[in-house]
């Protein structure tokens, strides 16, 4: 399926896309989901729903503890952090695979002469970890990360990546599959493409006005 919003066959006029990473190019949705849930029952907290621990995927650590445990305090809160970095990064073995044809998306468009970045709620040591481990990090040209900039939805990734590259919003497409990624880039008049086969499905999605809603990676190859 692919649903489209005033869309040309192309945009031929994108010179930058930036993806998200946890469930854009990286299936990692079940290891934060299970990781979260860890962090609060060795916190002594409630644990949320994993639909819960979903609707925060993309945000900064900080307000996504706010939204799924607001009545932490500072203490709480740091152990809740310690708890959800040992268990995502040492303890929790659910795959966190690629999804299917991200990697021959990023080659086809950097063969294109397409600049590539990544905007993500991860800290940055947990992306240079992703990069490292993928093989992907090459063909990216920037990244901003939870640790550099104000979490999303704002715009402030969006809008450091663009200014540092030289490329304006309107040249550009931001790829996610949450809400907050099709925020922030709304915000900045950022065209944009959702993906479905993270968070979010199309319902959500449309409610942004992307440029396109995207089944699968391979499927953006088409648009641009």
């Amino acid at each position: 399926m692919v649903q489209s919003s005033n869309l040309e066959s192309s945009m031929t006029d994108v010179n930058l896309v930036i993806f998200d990473w946890d469930g854009t190019v990286m299936d990692s949705i079940g290891r934060i989901v299970s990781s979260m849930q860890a962090a609060a029952g060795l916190t002594g907290l409630v644990v949320p729903s994993s639909y819960a621990v979903k609707q925060i995927i993309g945000l900064s650590l900080d307000p996504a503890f706010a939204v799924l445990f607001p009545d932490t305090d500072t203490t709480q809160r740091t152990q809740l952090f310690e708890h959800y970095r040992d268990h995502y990064t040492i303890y929790d073995t659910t795959p966190t695979p690629l999804f299917k044809g991200a990697e021959q998306v990023l080659k086809t468009l950097a063969e294109q002469n397409v600049l590539l970045a990544v905007a993500t709620g991860k800290a940055r040591k947990g992306l240079d970890r992703m990069f490292a481990e993928s093989g992907l990090g090459h063909y990216f040209a920037t990244s901003r990360c939870a640790d550099e900039a104000q979490s999303k939805p704002h715009p402030d990734m969006l809008l450091q990546i663009s200014q540092q590259l030289g490329i304006k919003p309107a040249n550009a497409i931001m790829v996610g599959d949450t809400s907050h990624d099709m925020k922030m880039a709304q915000a900045i008049a950022m065209p944009r493409v959702g993906v479905t086969h993270g968070v979010h499905g199309a319902d959500v999605l449309s409610q942004f006005q992307p440029k396109a809603i995207i089944d699968d990676l391979p499927s953006l190859l088409s648009h641009i």
